[in-house]
């Protein structure tokens, strides 16, 4: 192994990383010239030349790698990367023996040790997620790694960058048989169908396992229920299997609505009793409120970023607003579930937001509880961005 690159770290930055801090950030590096192939290991050192921590370098958005290990001695090969994943399977043990569970999340980046990369089950096929060209260039010794301590049917992953640090969907299958199509995973005792190979939504969000639980268990009887932005319509999913009188499911995308029906039909629901519609959100505001439309659930889970022909959504700056306009469409004791995964603001800012909203729209809430990420996707204490989560339960007062 080539001897690592040496990385000064800006003075201010240095505590964090003396702290347990996992992420390489750009503006924390004194010497970017000697960054210079990704994948690359790389050993961090204070102003004075002192050892703080042994990572890789690898663009992924405004970081440049991840630390891997506090100990100068650690040698980062193939017995490393098998160490973490086989602690992180142990971890999931308790799912990997949950017969109404087949699908969850086996290596989630920095909490389990390895920022960059995801690993995620689905009834004994696993999908591994690269966030930088740094990480993949690991693959070889991950992979075997993977298998050298699981039991597989398949291997898929999805290569979410390029060389200008952007997402791309060169997803295919990597070794093993090949799953046949629609797969179908079991959460809690729902069935979902997912596509390992189309891409990089497989069909399914497997962070929400908890709230859709919720939903289904506590909030969900005889109740109308709105699903906003609601991609495949596993919430509406699991309003229906709760007792929901009836769902309406509202997302932009074409393919939103065969994925929705697909989804129903599968758990033996009438998706023709329940209403699935292909439509702006923010068109089915105005026209719902214009129609006096009233629902008892609505549930808000946009993406962070979103941009129709004439809309544009930023989660950090447009939240309160979106919100403002479920409040309108929501009835009095009715129930807001407010989610988001932006990882740029926090809960407090996030619950700040719900504040503005209500205030600004004249009505009392009441938050009845909340929600960050489930535990197969383990964070690090030292990484509070990495817990991207924030779902809310909100009750609008009558």
């Amino acid at each position: 192994m080539s001897k690592a690159a040496r990385v000064q770290v800006k003075k201010d930055f240095v505590k964090f990383f003396r702290s347990g801090y996992p992420l390489i950030n750009n503006d924390a590096i004194q010497n970017p010239n000697v960054l210079k192939v990704e994948g690359s290991i790389i050993d961090l050192v204070d102003e004075k030349g002192s050892f703080l921590a042994k990572g890789y370098y690898g663009i992924q958005n405004k970081g440049r790698g991840w630390v891997l290990s506090f100990n100068p001695n650690e040698v980062i090969d193939q017995a490393f990367f098998e160490d973490k994943i086989k602690l992180a399977l142990s971890a999931r043990k308790p799912l990997f023996e949950d017969p109404d569970t087949t699908a969850f999340r086996v290596f989630n980046g920095e909490g389990d040790g390895v920022g960059g990369l995801t690993i995620d089950y689905y009834d004994g096929y696993y999908v591994i997620s690269w966030y930088s060209e740094g990480i993949y260039t690991f693959k070889d010794e991950i992979i075997q790694s993977l298998k050298n301590v699981a039991e597989i049917k398949g291997i898929y992953e999805k290569k979410r960058f390029d060389s200008k640090g952007t997402y791309i969907e060169d997803d295919d299958f990597v070794s093993g048989e090949r799953a046949s199509f629609p797969l179908i995973v079991k959460e809690n005792g729902i069935k979902f169908a997912v596509y390992l190979n189309e891409g990089a939504m497989v069909g399914v969000f497997l962070d929400q396992k908890d709230v859709r639980r919720t939903i289904r268990d506590k909030y969900a009887n005889s109740k109308s229920v709105l699903n906003t932005f609601s991609y495949t319509g596993a919430f509406s999913v699991a309003a229906a299997l709760g007792g929901a009188t009836k769902t309406t499911s509202v997302d932009l995308a074409n393919r939103s609505k065969s994925k929705t029906i697909e989804q129903f039909s599968i758990n033996n629901i009438d998706y023709e009793a329940q209403d699935i519609i292909v439509e702006d959100v923010f068109h089915y505001f105005k026209y719902a409120v214009k129609k006096q439309l009233g629902f008892d659930m609505v549930i808000l889970d946009p993406p962070s970023f979103a941009r129709s022909k004439k809309h544009t959504f930023s989660a950090g700056k447009d939240y309160p607003d979106l919100l403002k306009q479920a409040i309108a469409i929501t009835n009095k004791n009715g129930v807001i579930v407010a989610s988001t995964n932006c990882s740029t603001f926090g809960m407090n800012k996030f619950k700040g937001f719900i504040d503005k909203a209500f205030k600004e729209s004249g009505e009392k809430y009441n938050i009845l509880e909340e929600y960050s990420l489930p535990k197969d996707f383990k964070t690090s204490k030292d990484f509070k961005e990495g817990n991207y989560l924030k779902v809310v339960f909100i009750k609008k007062e009558g």
